[in-house]
This record gives C-alpha cells, sequence and structure tokens, in this order.
C-alpha cells in the first residue's frame, strides 16, 4: 500500500559517496538500515507514494539511481532533494566536512 504513512529518511555513504533515499515503517525498520557505514542525514513523516514520485521526478530530471535507490552525490542531487522537500538535513554533513577539511590545508 503506497499511501501508507511511514518515514522517509535520507542516508549518506562516505564509503561511496552517496545518498540512499528510502522508505520504512517505523523507528524499528529505519534503526535496522543503519549501519556504521551509514549516517542518517534526517527523516520525517511521509509515505512510500512520496518515495515513488521522487524517483520519477529525478529520472525526469536526468538523475539516475543504482538498485537499492542509491545516488551519486552531488550539490545539484541535494538541491533538488532539498526544493522537492524530502528530507536532507539543515546543515548538509558533506558540505560540513569539505569546509572543514579546507580550513585545516
Amino acid at each position: 500500500d503506497k499511501s501508507k504513512d511511514g518515514i522517509i529518511y535520507t542516508l549518506y555513504s562516505d564509503e561511496f559517496n552517496s545518498l540512499k533515499l528510502g522508505f520504512a515503517e517505523n523507528n524499528k525498520a529505519l534503526e535496522k538500515k543503519l549501519s556504521s557505514k551509514l549516517i542518517l542525514l534526517d527523516m520525517k513523516k511521509g509515505s512510500k507514494k512520496e518515495l515513488f514520485l521522487l524517483t520519477i521526478t529525478l529520472k525526469e530530471l536526468g538523475i539516475k539511481s543504482s538498485d537499492n535507490l542509491y545516488f551519486k552525490y552531488s550539490g545539484s542531487l541535494m538541491r533538488h532533494l532539498s526544493t522537492l522537500g524530502w528530507p536532507v538535513g539543515r546543515s548538509l554533513y558533506k558540505q560540513r566536512k569539505i569546509k572543514k577539511e579546507l580550513v585545516c590545508a
């Protein structure tokens, strides 16, 4: 049932420099998806339908995903996700990390 409410989320993988977009039915289901390799950027209440519509919209924008809704991290992808109301977090983890490395250099 695509209209069922749950949690829509964005995970970030530093190892693969990618984002995983997804839907979980509850907090416990989301916790199972987290690992040491995936960082939760943000989450909010939503439905599977929102995830489905987002993937179609991103495809139409020319942004392709690999299996299991992994997307290559990019500034434009983050802007699109933010514009489309997808939870990406206010302080974007990747941008903070890059700025910190530039200051330390």
